[in-house]
């Protein structure tokens, strides 16, 4: 068992995080490489050669398999713009699994991007928010009584997934309510494989010594991506979240990273919860859908 460090509570003092394009660039670009890692491990899970990893404009388009959250171009922007061959190419692509194609384009993207995507149909249909933190050695926080953080152990992999999946079935209702809805053993496989092939570290929440909420993290290039969280329904409000997160910066700081992200819906508890805890907003992507 484990207890985080101490981090000093933010004041109003504070100095927000300045997000440029370089910044947004480095971000999306592990972004980039988490969602092609994670729906080539799905592929793999499945043991066949269905779905594709495309690389389109410094991002990458992906199709996992049927229902995935993996399926969506992620990244685009933030290198050359995409030519109409490329988008056609994609496009193609996600219309032969008879799915409509999703872009996540960040507003600090090439701002022609934008244009080019609404003249061939794409409409806005969803915004998320990308929020960041500097990290320091002041970086976790405490721990409320009679609850344990610990990685999560191999042998209860199982039962961490089902905590997990549990959590992301009943969703907070606060804020901007997500877009999408997922079939329940498609978020099951999407967990799993990002958590495996990605090399994410899992973390396991202990409530009075019951498993009550489960969370990863993958750290790569300096960055650690906190790639999900998520708390079972009786055991809400009572600061799991914020302990998971807290133990989470504590060992980023310790490996070495420099910058902890994470990505939530607008006006959520998620984001409530990260900015109490000094994350600042560095950036939207707007979600675009081209239909079949």
């Amino acid at each position: 068992m484990r207890t985080a460090q101490s981090r000093p509570p933010v004041t109003a003092r504070h100095v927000p995080l300045f997000c440029d394009t370089t910044l947004a660039t480095r971000i999306e670009r592990a972004e980039a490489q988490l969602i092609a890692a994670a729906s080539t491990a799905t592929r793999h899970r499945r043991g066949d050669a269905a779905g594709f990893v495309l690389p389109v404009a410094g991002g990458v388009a992906s199709f996992a398999e049927a229902d995935s959250p993996f399926n969506k171009v992620a990244g685009l922007g933030f290198g050359d713009a995409p030519s109409a061959a490329e988008l056609d190419e994609i496009e193609r692509a996600f219309t032969t699994y008879g799915v409509p194609t999703q872009v996540e384009l960040a507003h600090l993207a090439d701002p022609t991007i934008g244009t080019v995507l609404t003249e061939r149909g794409y409409r806005l249909v969803s915004f998320e928010n990308v929020l960041g933190l500097a990290l320091d050695a002041s970086s976790g926080g405490d721990t409320p009584e009679g609850i344990d953080i610990r990685t999560s152990e191999e042998g209860e992999l199982e039962r961490w997934l089902d905590v997990v999946v549990d959590g992301v079935a009943h969703p907070d209702t606060q804020g901007v309510p997500s877009h999408e809805e997922f079939p329940r053993e498609a978020v099951r496989g999407a967990v799993r494989d990002l958590a495996g092939a990605t090399q994410a570290a899992r973390y396991a929440a202990l409530r009075d010594g019951v498993l009550a909420g489960g969370a990863s993290m993958r750290m790569r290039d300096g960055i650690a991506q906190l790639t999900g969280a998520a708390t079972a329904p009786a055991h809400r409000r009572r600061g799991i979240q914020t302990a998971l997160l807290a133990a989470r910066l504590a060992d980023a700081e310790a490996a070495g990273c420099d910058l902890a992200v994470v990505t939530t819906q607008p006006g959520s508890k998620s984001q409530q919860n990260a900015q109490r805890a000094g994350f600042d907003l560095l950036y939207t992507r707007a979600i675009l859908v081209r239909q079949l």
